[in-house]
């Protein structure tokens, strides 16, 4: 008989789940308002169709940008509602702004108010049930993981962090069936001898191993674990399920294993990819320059009463294979910044200026760097570029540091968009997670994903 699973969402589901029912909450409210009322403004029908069709690209664009669809966040409505306002109030404006494919402005101008609270409404309806509904312990996925007392703890933190939704019922201690004293985690501990039991009992979802190489599960687990594959229970290893759902590469558990497990993307040896590539950040860096040539005024004044010195300045970085280059970039620290030698920025460096603070959380300081793209050295998107020093400590003690020159260094890069800002030996191996994941796979679908998100980072001022 095969195993009953309990309902639950995976990731990519509950995504699907939002962006569908956004875009449908909307327009169905909308064509419910067109037929109640006299709304001339937005119709329905067959042959208006390619309004409905803007909208909702523009509406799902804005809400990626706006964080709607971080699982995170939508499970809390003071932020959801928040975010809602903004969606909706660029979505509008933006629908206004193109009218050669969206309606006309019409003459009375009340009914851009209702079209704008029509919006919120439904988003504020629906999301409301998503929460009290979807978002709640019935629909999460119930896991059970097979590892050690050593790895709980960090597995704990990485995957439930990622999906609240993903929730760890218990665990099988490979090592004995006792723990050590004063283990860290509250969680139960289950018995290795009848493993199908406790899924029945604990309505499991999901097992997931986590067995480190030198720690190898027994004969009898490894039978009882067929035996639940059999009757359709999903089991996975662990690296798979961290990679889905952190979208890092968790180096750390690879090791001797990495290149057998790391199919490099083929993105990076194509040439119409490449090309495409290497054209977007040729634009990008013509428009970036540009506004940065709009702003220079304001930079200016700026930097004489907040930094007094120099505007720009250049440091030597790594680029791809390894090969050193010179980087342009606002200076944001004072002068003397380095007078006792090179060493990692902390979040509140005092070495950083308060007009510097600035251009660093709006991230303008980086603008100069798009003359490094231009020239060849940099892309748009890719690792963030480090300095030699810095990638000789690092390579020393991080696995596989020296991986991420394989591509270009970016602007900006699915690191810089995910990590908090690197101050620790932890911290560099968690970007390092993030910058194997964007080179194992790069893409354009994922190239627009990190732009988006970067446009979140600068309009929640969050750069560092």
């Amino acid at each position: 008989m095969s195993q009953k699973s309990n309902i639950h969402f995976d990731i990519s589901e509950r995504k699907v789940l939002l962006r569908l029912l956004d875009i449908g909450s909307v327009l169905g409210l909308l064509y419910v308002v067109g037929m109640v009322f006299k709304f001339d403004y937005f119709r329905i029908d067959a042959t208006r169709w390619v309004w409905s069709i803007v909208l909702a690209l523009y509406l799902t664009i804005f809400a990626t940008i706006f964080e709607l669809y971080n699982l995170q966040k939508a499970a809390k409505f003071e932020i959801v509602v928040q975010n809602i306002i903004l969606t909706s109030s660029v979505t509008v404006l933006f629908y206004l702004l193109t009218p050669f494919y969206t309606p006309e402005l019409p003459s009375n101008r009340m009914q851009i108010v209702y079209f704008f609270l029509a919006i919120n409404v439904a988003l504020f309806v629906w999301r409301y049930a998503y929460i009290a509904l979807i978002s709640t312990p019935r629909f999460f996925k119930k896991v059970l993981l097979i590892t050690n007392s050593a790895s709980v703890l960090p597995i704990l933190e990485a995957l439930q962090k990622s999906d609240p939704n993903y929730k760890i019922v218990g665990f099988i201690n490979i090592e004995n069936t006792s723990l050590p004293p004063h283990f860290p985690v509250d969680l139960p501990l289950y018995p290795t001898e009848n493993i199908a039991a406790t899924v029945a009992t604990a309505s499991i979802s999901e097992i997931v191993v986590a067995t480190p190489h030198d720690q190898a599960m027994t004969i009898e687990v490894n039978n009882q674990l067929v035996a639940l594959l059999e009757r359709g229970v999903p089991i996975r290893e662990y690296t798979q399920v961290y990679e889905e759902l952190t979208h890092r590469i968790p180096v750390q558990f690879v090791e001797q294993d990495f290149y057998r497990y790391f199919p490099f993307s083929r993105s990076n040896q194509n040439k119409l990819y490449l090309f495409f590539h290497r054209i977007l950040d040729l634009l990008f860096s013509v428009i970036g320059l540009a506004f940065g040539l709009a702003i220079s005024p304001f930079i200016l004044v700026g930097n004489i009463i907040g930094n007094r010195g120099p505007v720009f300045y250049t440091q030597t970085r790594v680029g791809k294979n390894g090969k050193h280059f010179k980087i342009y970039k606002l200076r944001s620290m004072v002068t003397n910044a380095e007078e006792n030698g090179a060493q990692f920025a902390s979040k509140k460096d005092v070495r950083v200026t308060k007009f510097g603070r600035f251009l660093r959380r709006s991230r303008f300081d980086e603008i100069p760097q798009f003359i490094n793209v231009i020239k060849g050295d940099m892309s748009v998107i890719g690792p963030r570029p480090e300095r030699p020093v810095f990638i000789k400590q690092l390579s020393e003690k991080i696995p596989f540091y020296e991986v991420r020159h394989l591509v270009k260094p970016g602007v900006t890069g699915w690191a810089q968009v995910n990590a908090k800002y690197g101050m620790t030996q932890e911290d560099a191996l968690e970007k390092l997670q993030y910058d194997l994941y964007y080179i194992k796979r790069r893409s354009l679908f994922l190239d627009i994903s990190i732009v988006i998100k970067t446009l979140s980072t600068i309009i929640f001022f969050r750069g560092q």
